[in-house]
């Protein structure tokens, strides 16, 4: 990540539109992320468009063309569109998918997945306030835990394996990002792993996420078997304040989560590592929707603020974070205001959402 010398230096942000609904959403965050930038005062962001998914291969021959990932190497931060590797042809559907070949290139170790209910939006659970704190690089996703190639094998057509990979720094990197989190939060971490059924692996996440939290004495600290978190999530989600767990139940636990706030739609993320961040909703491509104008953008908005914020977080750039709560604001404004997509049960297209965003931005 390039360092910015002064707050009015302006970001060289990423645009990876992807596949499906992306080029909509992403388009939508980057006049969001303009309005927001402006009405703060501060300068400008200068935007770098960069092949994706099906655009990349027409002209490069590769879903996550080497030009892509150099180029992304020269900006301050990204905002990832989803992508539909499913429809890839086969031969560009060896490998990692897009979003996990940018992960793993620039070491993107933790995936911070927020989930909240918001006034206005039907939610199965009406006072969820969040954080899934995702391991990214290793776990049981097989597909990121060897230096080349995949973790999966089948020795035989009859038999499959699968290899995860469990490292006390990485387990150690993530546990202190979460208790680091929770110190600005509510100052609660549950630490999520089935160490009952795999007590090597698992028992090594739980046991050296209470390593590390010795080292915070202020936080409450639990752990449960995913089963029952999954189960608790559902019965109440409000229990939770920082979840900490492995790659793979990150993952489904946070889908879960987002639907209980009201819509997978509404899902954010960011992917970053100690210098480098990126903005990728949770959601997929909902290749049935492109084009239609129909696509909901919050969850992307809400990335790209989360971004935004944990910039200023780490860089101690305070514009960046009001910028970030610019967007959360006119975004939750909005939707308070019954302003809200199909999905959520509103009549607005993705347009008609944006431009309400857009003209909140410069009230708050």
């Amino acid at each position: 990540m390039t360092a910015m010398s002064e707050i009015d230096t302006p970001l060289r942000l990423g645009l990876l539109e992807g596949d499906g609904i992306g080029p909509e959403i992403v388009r939508a965050t980057r006049e969001v992320v303009d309005d927001a930038v402006e009405a703060t005062g501060l300068s400008p962001v200068q935007w770098v468009r960069l092949p994706l998914g099906h655009e990349a291969i027409e002209e490069y021959g590769n879903p996550v063309p080497e030009q892509t990932l150099e180029g992304l190497a020269e900006l301050d931060a990204w905002i990832m569109g989803p992508h539909d590797s499913a429809s890839y042809a086969p031969e560009h559907r060896v490998g990692l998918p897009p979003a996990g070949a940018v992960r793993k290139r620039f070491g993107l170790y933790a995936n911070i997945r927020p989930a909240r209910t918001i006034e206005g939006v039907r939610s199965v659970a009406p006072a969820m306030d969040l954080l899934i704190l995702r391991e990214n690089t290793e776990g049981l996703y097989a597909d990121r835990n060897m230096a080349a190639g995949s973790g999966e094998f089948q020795p035989s057509r009859d038999v499959a394996l699968a290899v995860g990979v469990f490292t006390r720094a990485a387990i150690e990197r993530i546990a202190h990002l979460g208790f680091e989190i929770a110190a600005e939060r509510g100052k609660k971490v549950t630490i999520v792993h089935k160490a009952n059924v795999l007590p090597m692996t698992m028992g090594m996440f739980r046991d050296v996420c209470y390593e590390v939290a010795a080292e915070y004495p202020d936080i409450e600290v639990s752990d449960e078997h995913v089963d029952a978190a999954a189960a608790h999530l559902v019965r109440a989600p409000g229990d939770y304040d920082v979840i900490v767990t492995e790659n793979l139940f990150g993952d489904i636990l946070s889908d879960l989560a987002g639907e209980l706030s009201g819509s997978l739609g509404m899902a954010a993320s960011v992917n970053c590592s100690d210098t480098q961040i990126m903005a990728q909703a949770v959601h997929g491509a909902a290749p049935t929707l492109a084009g239609r104008n129909r696509a909901n953008p919050v969850a992307l908005f809400n990335s790209a603020a989360g971004m935004l914020r944990w910039m200023g977080r780490t860089q101690r750039y305070s514009a960046l974070r009001r910028v970030g709560e610019r967007i959360e604001h006119a975004v939750a404004d909005t939707l308070r205001a019954g302003v809200a997509t199909s999905d959520l049960g509103g009549l607005a297209s993705t347009s008609e959402f944006t431009e309400q965003v857009r003209a909140r931005l410069h009230r708050w």
